[in-house]
């Protein structure tokens, strides 16, 4: 029996710390994902991804701060199977089908979800009674799918869920994510492919340094990052006017074509239009990819921007 509410927050950080050594692995963060959200973790290696989640299934304690599941301790939340979990370290199990390693999962948890019914949503009913070590790569990441729906868990921790798979195994792995959170429940994954990212999260979280660096919907982060792209032909001009144009946040060259990342493209554009420098024009909308280096790019680095471009 619970006794949280149903306002609850699925997943709450407030002011949490942790350190090794030297490195605070996450430091004063502040995150709150709602009942129903998916949400995907970005982040550079080191960022505190793994660390965070790590905290929130209760795999460790933050120093300081707090760390709540459905507004309850996580160690408490993972017991009750109110939360399953994929993470990157596993290894397959020898000698067990499909069906016998979910179904012993299961039944170390106090209301776990029928062995059929976590199949069927993993997409392996057909190969129940295989061989766990005998399965490709991509059956296998469904198998630890199914593991970590054998609580009946109201939210999954994906900890880089489609590592490693080919286009279509990542495929049909999200196919079967969708059919879990369509149920209402919450889900987390932190991951490398920002397209993943964009096509399946309500929100995207950016981490660095263990502090949340963006929060927001993927076009959201697109435009905190310059919301187009304007590109064009130079045509040996100079290259000392386009940091000046409206709207422009930072520009780069790449051989005689000056690449501009905007906020306003129209205005870019007639600004172009007036200096008659509208060669080969190209307008498009910045990728995830884009706004990501935008905004992790560390303060060294020699960004072609107004400034440096000169």
């Amino acid at each position: 029996m619970t006794t949280d509410s149903p306002h609850d927050p699925a997943v709450a950080f407030t002011a949490a710390t942790k350190t090794y050594g030297a490195v605070r692995a996450v430091d004063g963060l502040d995150l709150t994902v709602r009942q129903g959200e998916t949400v995907a973790l970005l982040g550079r290696n080191g960022a505190g991804k793994s660390t965070a989640i790590g905290l929130l299934l209760g795999l460790d304690e933050p120093d300081s701060g707090r760390v709540a599941v459905f507004g309850t301790a996580p160690d408490r939340a993972v017991a009750a199977g109110r939360v399953g979990a994929m993470l990157q370290e596993a290894r397959p199990v020898s000698r067990v089908t499909v069906r016998e390693l979910v179904g012993f999962v299961a039944r170390t948890y106090p209301s776990p979800m029928p062995v059929d019914e976590a199949l069927a949503l993993a997409g392996l009913t057909a190969l129940a009674g295989r061989r766990v070590d005998r399965l490709s790569g991509g059956q296998t990441q469904r198998v630890r799918f199914a593991v970590a729906l054998a609580g009946n868990p109201e939210l999954i921790v994906l900890d880089e869920p489609t590592a490693a798979l080919d286009v279509e195994a990542r495929q049909e792995f999200w196919d079967s994510m969708r059919g879990y959170a369509r149920r209402g429940n919450t889900v987390l994954f932190s991951t490398h492919y920002l397209e993943e990212a964009d096509a399946h999260a309500d929100r995207i979280v950016v981490l660095d340094s263990g502090r949340v660096l963006a929060d927001g919907t993927g076009e959201e982060l697109k435009r905190a990052a310059g919301g187009s792209l304007v590109s064009f032909d130079l045509a040996g001009g100079p290259t000392d006017w386009l940091g000046l144009l409206p709207g422009v946040t930072s520009f780069e060259v790449r051989g005689d074509r000056a690449r501009l990342r905007t906020g306003d493209s129209d205005a870019t554009v007639r600004a172009l239009a007036r200096r008659d420098a509208v060669r080969s024009l190209e307008v498009a909308p910045v990728s995830l990819n884009d706004a990501f280096l935008a905004l992790t790019r560390p303060p060294h680095a020699t960004a072609r921007t107004p400034e440096t471009a000169r």
